[in-house]
């Protein structure tokens, strides 16, 4: 599909919005702070209004040929009705929330809703790390862990669409306790949420010098310290530290070496802010585990790679969202009916 589409990308912390060009360009970008706290109503409008903006402030004309609108958003979420389900960080109320028909009939474009790991898999597909591969896993480690299943080309989701959850395969049995209620998930080990957790509980203890000088310095004490201070931690030399970075490396490691046996995949696509900043220092282990522990053939094959695109993966991806769903009925049947406003004309 040779249109552009808007995109948005709603977040726990911002909505972002922006035209997406075929080639992946991204042009009026606007962005606000999500405002969870007032509730979904005030989260819809919030999104709302800004891919109005970014519709209004689109260059030559490109607002008129506009295919659709792609969304990202945390999971779970049921794309074929448009329905948000239960995300973690948009507020206690916020969930069964029909983002695709209320946001159709605000802005008169069909819309197709895809849960964010998904959207980042199919930008890195269209325009980055894994154009032309037609297997890949895509793996975000950051706050949560999550990720997203290729294969034949195509996005593997289950009937449930909860397909590709990376982050809570197990990893120890007797390990920490994951926030989706689980046990000892590759999530509750290394995340950025168990990394602060562990921090927290070192300062608790007095075994880290470094986290409990840290505390003292923080503003929120311990509730100040996240995933950066343990790293900056083992830069330091503090013991704590470096057996908390080097365990959640090696449960990655160890993740990873499972996904290539479980998925034969050609590529895993590795981003996060976590891994941004940790680079080689997380792929490597990953790397050498796979060599030790997968099978041979598909160990030889895979490649762990950085992504391309950036923060604005999950931007770039609702192109690719929306060129493949716009002709295929099935992902707008179970919509609620709404009366669907005409476009707002440009000044």
């Amino acid at each position: 599909m040779n249109r552009p589409v808007l995109a948005l990308d709603l977040g726990g912390t911002q909505v972002r919005a922006a035209v997406i060009q075929a080639d992946g360009s991204r042009v009026a970008r606007h962005a606000t702070a999500t405002p969870s706290e007032q509730g979904p109503d005030a989260v819809i409008q919030a999104c709302i209004d800004t891919l109005a903006a970014a519709r209004t402030d689109a260059p030559g004309g490109l607002d008129a040929d506009l295919a659709g609108i792609g969304v990202s958003s945390p999971g779970p979420v049921n794309p074929w009705t448009g329905v948000i389900v239960s995300p973690p960080n948009l507020g206690s109320d916020f969930h069964d929330i029909p983002i695709a028909s209320r946001l159709e009939a605000a802005l008169g474009l069909p819309v197709y809703l895809e849960r964010d790991t998904n959207v980042a898999a199919l930008g890195e597909q269209a325009f980055g790390a894994a154009r032309g591969v037609d297997d890949f896993l895509y793996v975000t480690v950051s706050t949560g862990i999550g990720g997203a299943i290729v294969s034949d080309g195509h996005l593997i989701l289950g009937p449930d669409a909860t397909a590709g959850e990376l982050g809570h395969v197990s990893i120890e049995l007797d390990g920490p306790p994951c926030g989706c209620g689980g046990r000892g998930h590759l999530e509750a080990i290394s995340s950025g949420v168990a990394l602060a957790r562990d921090a927290r509980d070192a300062v608790a203890r007095g075994t880290s010098p470094f986290l409990v000088a840290r505390a003292a310095a923080s503003p929120d004490g311990p509730h100040g310290l996240d995933a950066r201070d343990v790293a900056e931690g083992e830069d330091a030399g503090d013991g704590v530290c470096m057996r908390l970075m080097d365990h959640a490396r090696r449960a990655f490691a160890m993740a990873c070496a499972g996904f290539v046996n479980t998925f034969n995949p050609d590529l895993i696509v590795i981003g996060g802010s976590i891994a941004e900043h940790q680079g080689d220092r997380l792929l490597d282990p990953a790397r050498a585990e796979i060599k030790r522990g997968s099978f041979a053939t598909p160990a030889a094959r895979v490649r762990l790679v950085p992504p391309v695109l950036g923060p604005d993966v999950s931007l770039a991806g609702a192109q690719p969202l929306v060129a493949a769903r716009l002709s295929d009925d099935r992902w707008r049947a179970g919509r609620a009916r709404l009366d669907v406003a005409r476009p707002p004309a440009r000044p």
